[in-house]
This record gives structure tokens, sequence and C-alpha cells, in this order.
């Protein structure tokens, strides 16, 4: 695995990329990227969670759009859904990210691989190495045996996967899948090159982070 050629192809696909050692060295970073007063948003990560950047988030800095503070209803989360996509920055992980510098994510609402691809005026990534693959085959690969798995357990979801660890299609196409009304894998995104130069940002951190 060669982080800089990984560097170097997000580049050239026109997202900023940056490579730190650490946690702290990430999160020292996502602060930088962000400008205080900014109204930001994120979707559901553990990565977020491990970095520290959910506590960013919620220092007082920020307009913080906050789907997870407690005592919401489904309506007012849907109305938080509908104002990220005119905030100032959108915070979130992916679910592999390949040596040719591309994004893969899959959603089960959508709502965070909307963000992603419009809508926030910056998107930034945070990934750790652990979700670094080869292509976009191994990528949707990863998700099969590995980010949908351990996500949908995590979450709750009846679902196949949750309960073997693995899809019931993993070697079939892409969105191949069960037939459960609590999949997770229900809408499928790759970010290759962007229009939108340096819109979205990719902080690579040399550990294992999240799912």
């Amino acid at each position: 695995m060669d982080i800089n050629k990984i560097i170097e192809n997000l580049k050239n696909n026109n997202m900023d990329a940056y490579y730190v050692t650490n946690k702290a060295e990430a999160l020292a970073l996502t602060e930088k990227l962000l400008k205080k007063g900014d109204t930001i948003s994120c979707g559901g990560s553990v990565t977020l969670s491990e970095v520290g950047i959910d506590k960013l988030m919620r220092n007082g800095d920020y307009n913080f759009l906050d789907r997870s503070k407690p005592g919401l209803t489904a309506d007012q989360i849907d109305e938080i859904y509908a104002k990220t996509f005119t905030a100032d920055a959108y915070l979130c992980s992916a679910n592999a990210l390949t040596e040719k510098g591309e994004l893969i994510n899959v959603d089960g609402r959508a709502n965070r691989v909307s963000a992603i691809t419009y809508g926030p005026k910056s998107v930034i990534c945070v990934v750790g190495v652990n979700k670094i693959v080869k292509d976009i085959k191994e990528g949707f690969r990863r998700v099969k045996t590995v980010a949908a798995p351990l996500n949908t357990k995590r979450l709750g979801c009846n679902t196949p996967c949750a309960k073997t660890g693995v899809c019931i299609a993993v070697d079939g196409d892409i969105a191949d899948g069960c037939m459960s009304d609590q999949r997770i894998c229900a809408s499928y995104v790759i970010c290759g090159r962007q229009r939108l130069v340096n819109r979205i940002k990719v902080i690579i951190v040399d550990e294992k982070l999240g799912y």
C-alpha cells in the first residue's frame, strides 16, 4: 500500500487529501478545516466518535445540526437531513477508499451519501487505513463482509448479516442482498473524479478506525 500514491490519486480526482499518523492529528486537522460559526452536520460514524470529532462538533463553536440529539421526533430528524444540504461542512467517514482514489459508500436511507455527493459546501471524510482497498470490487466486498454486518449489529437491525457476519449475497452483484426492511445497503455511491475541486477533503489516518 502506497499512501503517497493514494494521496496523489485523490488529488488527481479533484479531492483534497491529507495523511496523519494518529487520531489526535486527525482531530486537530478537522478543527483546522472548520471555521467557528460554521453550520455543520454529519453522518452516523464510528470513526468520527473514535477520533473525538463528535465532541468537537458539540463544543459550542459551531451551529451543529445534530440528528442524534435526545428527544427528536422523526419529523425533526427529517428536517435536519433537509437542512444539511445547505450546511457549510459535512463530516463523515467512508466504507472504503480505493488505491485509485475513489470513495465507496453504501447507505440505508441515503441521507449520508446524498450529502457527500451534493449540498454542503465542504465534505470532510476521515478514513482509517483499514478501509483502504485495492479497487472498487474489493471495496464492495468489504461492505458485504465488514462494514454492513458490523453496522447492522451495532444498530440492532434485523438482517441476516447482523446474525451471520456476512451478506447472503457476498459473491453476487454489488446491489444483491437480503429483502429485510431494515437492510442498510440500499443506495450505493462511488465518488470518482469530482467537478467541484477540493469540495471533498479526505483525511487518511494511519490507524484502524471504524467499520
